[in-house]
């Protein structure tokens, strides 16, 4: 068996562990101090300002080429279920008012007027 001492791969894992030791005392202490709080606010509002600059450039670049923004399909999506909703309950409600009354559900097909004519005789005379 190999000697702990002498072992590379041992010897490796305790160096990455040590260094890992370090850095993670260091970014703790640099964590805690109130610059940093203070640096991480700023990049955050920064980053919050630029995102809603884009947006809204963005925006104007969407009007200009006559598209529509994302709120807008947004919106266009949610009123086309609501409107799907409503077709749906009033399908099921004729559904029910069919069967109460007995006629058949066909709702696809309009219907047909009744057939009064009759077919020309063999004759060819209409009666």
């Amino acid at each position: 068996m190999t000697d702990k001492t002498n072992d590379p791969v041992a010897m490796w894992q305790k160096m990455v562990g040590e260094m890992e030791k370090g850095f993670n005392s260091f970014a703790n202490q640099a964590m805690s101090s109130p610059e940093f709080s203070q640096a991480m606010n700023r990049a955050g509002g920064a980053a919050a300002g630029a995102q809603k600059q884009l947006g809204e450039l963005m925006e104007k670049y969407l009007v200009t080429m006559n598209l529509p923004s994302r709120e807008q399909v947004t919106g266009l999506a949610e009123r086309l279920q609501a409107i799907e909703a409503q077709i749906g309950e009033m399908k099921s409600m004729l559904s029910q008012m069919a069967a109460s009354s007995g006629i058949s559900q066909g709702f696809d097909s309009a219907p047909r007027p009744p057939r009064t004519k009759r077919p020309p005789s063999e004759g060819g005379e209409q009666t």
